[in-house]
């Protein structure tokens, strides 16, 4: 049977399921739900998405995400398969860590997409986790985040505060908003089981107008790899060439006078680093822009960055960062 098509265009919102391969329990411990998060928030900057809500159990997780740019296939192919090698590789294991394709339904922005925040942060208690007053201290969500001021960057946890009642983030909205949780425990719509598996099937969440305008012939893709297609490939690199301007003013570089270096100069390691953490971009289009080689010589520079092992380049990262910030 073919799988079924992902749909993506900007600004496509959905509601993301996965579990553990014969739903194993990949997240079991606190350190596996933390390097997960770590994953996610890298995955966030570098696709350029909006992260609602999202909660991580004991082989599953849930996500809420806002895809700006049209990409989510492309977010999550990076995210899975980056997990999953920091995972083996800690572990000294090999083999699939979820559970085949994960679940992608369209999300419906506004209620629908309220009543999609509320059910991710109630699941710790439908799973019995926890009860519903201490939900505040479950780590693994990002109702943990919005019971805090501080919090990463991507991730917009207002969403769930507006769709409960335009609730303000403040001390007051956020009080508020818990014991919204609790009465949608008790009686609302996110704590009904039937509405629970509503929220968990299907391929769209949201009224019929919204499924209608989804199924209109402007937002279905001509192949099931829409996201090769050469118009989005460019559109995609246009937004990795205006990083790279970024990137390279910042240090005082050009991209006419990478040719002239040499392929593991320090910056040119350090830049590339920084248009992998802030972009998608490729290996083999760093390494055409950069002058660096090989794909295979830019993920071989750039681990070796990650890894410690060139002290020049991360102090040129460092500096980058700082200068693009200002």
């Amino acid at each position: 049977m073919a799988r079924k098509l992902r749909l993506e265009y900007p600004g496509a919102v959905y509601h993301v399921i996965n579990r553990g391969n014969y739903r194993a329990d990949v997240f079991a411990t606190a350190g596996a739900r933390t390097a997960f998060e770590q994953c996610l928030f890298e995955a966030v900057a570098k696709s350029g998405w909006v992260l609602h809500a999202f909660v991580v159990m004991r082989n599953h997780f849930h996500l809420a995400i806002e895809t700006p740019a049209g990409n989510l296939v492309a977010g999550m192919q990076w995210l899975q398969a980056t997990f999953a090698n920091r995972f083996n590789r800690l572990r000294g294991e090999r083999g699939h860590l979820f559970q085949g394709r994960y679940k992608a339904l369209l999300v419906e922005p506004g209620d629908a997409l309220g009543q999609v925040c509320h059910y991710i942060h109630l699941n710790p208690v439908r799973a019995g986790i926890v009860p519903v007053e201490r939900l505040g201290g479950y780590r693994a969500s990002s109702y943990w985040h919005l019971c805090r001021v501080r919090r990463p960057e991507g991730l917009r946890v207002t969403t769930a505060l507006t769709e409960a009642g335009g609730l303000a983030d403040t001390t007051a909205g956020r009080a508020a908003y818990a014991k919204y949780l609790a009465w949608q425990a008790a009686e609302g719509p996110a704590g009904k089981n039937a509405a629970y598996v509503a929220m968990s099937r299907g391929w769209a969440l949201g009224g019929d107008d919204f499924k209608a305008m989804v199924q209109a012939e402007e937002f279905v893709p001509e192949s099931s790899r829409a996201w090769d297609a050469e118009g989005v490939r460019q559109l995609r690199e246009a937004a990795w060439a205006q990083e790279l301007t970024k990137a390279l003013r910042a240090i005082r570089r050009t991209e006419g006078g990478a040719g002239a270096d040499r392929k593991s100069v320090p910056w040119k390691v350090a830049v590339a680093a920084h248009l992998k953490l802030t972009t998608q971009a490729d290996n083999r289009w760093l390494a055409t822009k950069l002058h660096m080689g090989t794909p295979v010589a830019v993920s071989h520079y750039t681990g070796q960055l990650r890894r410690g092992r060139i002290p020049a380049a991360a102090q040129i990262l460092a500096e980058l960062q700082l200068n693009i910030k200002r």
